[in-house]
């Protein structure tokens, strides 16, 4: 006894050390039956470590390229107007300027028989301040931008050559003018700067715009003014000088952005997904952390007659504990090491496979934050579900180990174990909350996770009860199937939660993109317009709306006035400076947003707030607000906007809220202002078409064609083509994220398969003994198919209707759209679900089937 317990009660050092020895010297007997806990750690660690790591190494790819995606070290960018004299001189005296516009743009084929919208770019001599424009010939841009036999040169994206069947040295008509394809561009170095884009590139020289003749007072054109700094400042010291700037020109209402935040929003969408994607590893961690406990479970059952024979020497509860707590930790440190190795091999891993994709060069190396954070995860994942089969041991007489396996072991561990329990599952959530780029999804992921495991114990525990109290049937399989699911040491509560989870997300995500696809080709398609039209200037206006009348009698027509301006302040808080009141709500105050004037209330509307102004009203300026995003800032009825728009600040005070159908993609406008706010201020229009019901796709395009030869500078968006864009990304974002949440069902498969293999040894018992009373092979795999088959059917059950729920709330309470259950999802859900259990099962048990009993026999 005094082995285990020394008499100095000071000499927990040595018993410590002790324990450590005892622990390790179990270990040299090889890590049989825990290579499903190692695989489990392995890959939700691996997950987190690799997913954060990827995520570093894109966001330090883009600041290392900063100055190249940007175009210089800042960026001055003005919305419908050039910077002036006094401007333009001011930006001179920072060091070399590059002046390049950008607009979309009809495009079309010499003869008029094919159109393409255009991202057009028309950049000037000095253009690019850094990085290089490589294109296909390598002759230089100036070159290839030159004007030659008096037509101007113009290169582009294959995108757009292949679009229009057009080939290099072939003309465009772009605007009221002709350019040639002098080349063809391979790379360009500032392409993330501008956002998403909705057509292939076509670059031109700035000296080209005057002759197209697109730009025109109130045309949606952006001037960018690029700067290299001389000398180059670093990092820390460019905000020095974008608040020079900003004191410099107090009344320039242009937006400065610097290196240091060249692409901020390539940089938020990584940041989103990458918390998506922890989420999902920390939720492989949660559902391996099922396979840890089963696996200290078993293992603890193997060492009753070990434990039993420490206890009679003396050993204390305390003493047991941490033996096997040491040996848990060594486990879990084995694979942690092996996820942070394959977690630190992934950013090189996929800078390799995917160089030709990704926007940017991988900074890739080794990111020591980032797998401290992994090794974080799985520590406090492998204590959460260690402490308490380790517990149970505690206080448990050497009698009640040996008859664990008969009375099922139902009795809890003692407070302090069910507290560090509690403490190490609270302190993982906590971290991962506030360590997730948005708090709110993350809280509500994780709470819906933890919901979903509780939910998932009592579907078990229901599971067993139900079969307990069910009538004894004849069919001696289905009996003996319905037996084994209920009793002592069954397999059901490792079934259903390994599989429940996993197959939840998966259900969730098939339904969430599933209605997202619904939303656009279905939905919104058949409210939406069919054209939008941009860029009617204010003298064509009637012309314009006279000639779509005439091609569509039957046409729906609308019309707006369209000019863009920038929120600068609220209730005379600068916008950079206020503090919304919904966390991740300033959307509306970033760039610029496209704003207009009415006298009526916009259709898909309604008026939830205040009273709209009347048609003659000529008092102070006012402005309609949505609602939605009114009240994520935090802004009531009276609170002063002031908004940038033409180079002057007007002010306004909110008279009303809008709740506004976006879903109709009809036109809209967070903002709608009272007609005196701009009055005599030059702007263009913005016009709609669309038919009750559904027109032949070659109307469409005669009716494009026609548009696009008679007004070559009004742009034309095909409503069909660019959901059908959007439509294609989301697909690409579902297969990733897909992709990555196999993650979390890989974790069930191995959760599962350690379920199984816990259980071996009672099945071979089960076996033996039916065989030896006269069961045969086919009966006994009847009947242990039909119990994985009402185990699996269940938990599909389950995981449609939580993974149902968790799609419902995203696509009703986070997107606002409409939610429809999709029966592939679900049958989807219940062939996994049958193929995992009743496959891994049977496999199992044909190896249980093939013991000889002499030898079992003879054991009992």
């Amino acid at each position: 006894m005094s082995s285990f317990v020394p008499a100095n009660v000071h000499s927990s050092h040595q018993t410590f050390k002790l324990a450590s020895r005892f622990a390790l010297r179990e270990l040299r007997g090889g890590l049989s039956g825990f290579y499903i806990f190692i695989a489990c750690i392995a890959l939700g660690v691996a997950a987190i470590a690799g997913v954060t790591s990827v995520s570093r190494a894109l966001t330090d790819g883009i600041a290392n390229e900063g100055q190249a995606i940007l175009g210089g070290d800042l960026s001055f960018s003005l919305i419908h107007r050039q910077a002036d004299t006094e401007e333009a001189a001011f930006l001179d005296t920072l060091g070399s300027v590059s002046r390049v516009a950008t607009l979309r743009a009809m495009s079309r084929r010499a003869d008029n028989s094919d159109q393409a919208l255009v991202e057009l770019k028309a950049v000037d001599n000095a253009y690019p301040l850094y990085g290089s424009l490589d294109l296909a010939s390598g002759q230089p841009l100036d070159d290839a931008l030159a004007k030659s036999d008096g037509v101007w040169g113009a290169v582009a994206d294959l995108a757009l050559l292949a679009r229009l069947d057009v080939a290099v040295g072939d003309t465009l008509a772009l605007g009221r003018t002709t350019v040639r394809i002098n080349d063809v561009i391979e790379t360009e170095p500032d392409k993330l700067a501008g956002g998403m884009e909705f057509g292939p590139r076509l670059m031109i020289s700035d000296a080209a715009v005057a002759d197209t003749e697109l730009v025109q007072p109130g045309s949606l054109v952006r001037w960018h003014y690029r700067v290299r700094l001389s000398p180059a400042p670093g990092i820390g010291d460019l905000e020095g000088v974008v608040e020079q700037a900003k004191s410099a020109q107090p009344d320039t209402a242009w937006r400065i952005r610097s290196r240091a935040n060249a692409s901020p929003g390539l940089q938020r969408s990584i940041g989103r997904f990458a918390q998506f994607l922890t989420l999902v590893g920390l939720t492989a961690l949660v559902v391996g952390g099922v396979g840890v406990a089963n696996a200290i479970r078993a293992y603890l059952e193997t060492k009753r007659e070990v434990i039993a024979s420490f206890k009679c020497l003396g050993a204390t509860g305390d003493f047991v504990f941490r033996i096997y707590l040491i040996q848990m930790l060594v486990i879990a440190l084995i694979g942690i090491g092996i996820g942070l190795v394959i977690g630190a091999a992934i950013p090189f891993a996929a800078g390799a496979a995917l160089s030709s994709v990704l926007p940017v060069q991988l900074a890739t190396g080794i990111y020591p934050a980032e797998l401290g954070l992994g090794l974080v995860y799985g520590l406090l994942t492998a204590f959460a579900f260690a402490l308490w089969p380790l517990g149970r041991a505690h206080d448990v007489p050497p009698t009640a180990l040996f008859r664990d396996i008969v009375t099922g072991g139902t009795k809890l561990p003692r407070k302090r174990y069910l507290a560090a329990t509690a403490v190490t599952v609270l302190l993982l959530a906590g971290i991962a909350i506030l360590l997730s780029h948005d708090k709110f999804i993350a809280t509500v992921y994780i709470g819906a996770s933890a919901g979903a495991f509780i939910l998932l114990v009592l579907v078990a525990r229901v599971i067993m009860s139900v079969a307990r109290r069910l009538p004894s049937v004849r069919s001696t399989e289905l009996r003996l199937a319905i037996a084994n699911i209920h009793r002592p040491g069954a397999l059901t509560p490792s079934v259903v939660l390994s599989l429940g989870l996993g197959l939840s997300l998966l259900v969730a995500l098939a339904l969430i993109d599933g209605n997202l696809r619904r939303e656009l080709t279905a939905t919104m398609a058949d409210k939406a317009p069919s054209f939008f039209f941009v860029d009617i200037q204010s003298h064509e206006r009637d012309a314009f709306e006279n000639l779509l009348q005439t091609e569509a009698p039957d046409g729906e027509l609308r019309s707006v006035p369209m000019l863009r301006g920038r929120i600068v302040s609220l209730n005379d808080i600068p916008a950079d400076e206020f503090e919304p009141a919904q966390e991740g709500s300033d959307w509306v105050l970033r760039g610029d947003r496209g704003i207009t004037y009415e006298s009526v209330m916009p259709e898909n509307s309604k008026l939830v707030a205040g009273e709209w102004w009347p048609a003659d009203y000529s008092g102070t300026p006012l402005v309609s607000f949505d609602e939605e995003a009114a009240t994520d800032l935090g802004l009531n009825i009276g609170d002063k906007v002031t908004v940038n728009v033409l180079g002057r600040e007007i002010s306004a005070e909110i008279a009303n809220f809008r709740d506004i159908e976006w879903q109709s993609l009809s036109i809209n406008f967070v903002m709608v202002f009272s007609p005196n706010t701009f009055a005599g201020a030059p702007h263009a229009h913005l016009m709609t078409l669309g038919w009750e019901e559904d027109v032949p796709t070659q109307t469409e395009l005669a009716l494009l064609k026609t548009v696009s030869t008679a007004y070559p500078t009004v742009t034309s968006v095909r409503v069909k083509d660019a959901i059908a864009q959007v439509n294609d990304l989301v697909a690409q974002l579902a297969w990733a994220i897909r992709g990555a949440s196999s993650i979390t069902l890989i974790a069930s498969i191995l959760v599962l398969a350690g379920a199984l293999a816990a259980g071996h040894r009672n099945r071979i018992y089960d076996a033996v003994i039916l065989k030896t009373i006269g069961a045969t092979r086919p009966r006994l795999i009847l009947a242990y198919g039909l119990e994985y088959a009402i185990l699996g059917l269940t938990t599909a059950v389950f995981a449609l209707v939580a993974g149902g729920i968790a799609a419902w709330f995203v696509i009703t309470q986070i997107m606002e759209g409409s939610f429809v259950l999709l029966p592939v999802a679900a049958a989807s859900a219940a062939l996994i679900a049958l193929v995992l259990t009743v496959g891994f099962g049977l496999i199992g048990t044909w190896r249980i089937l093939g013991e000889k009993p002499a030898p079992v026999l003879r054991n009992l």
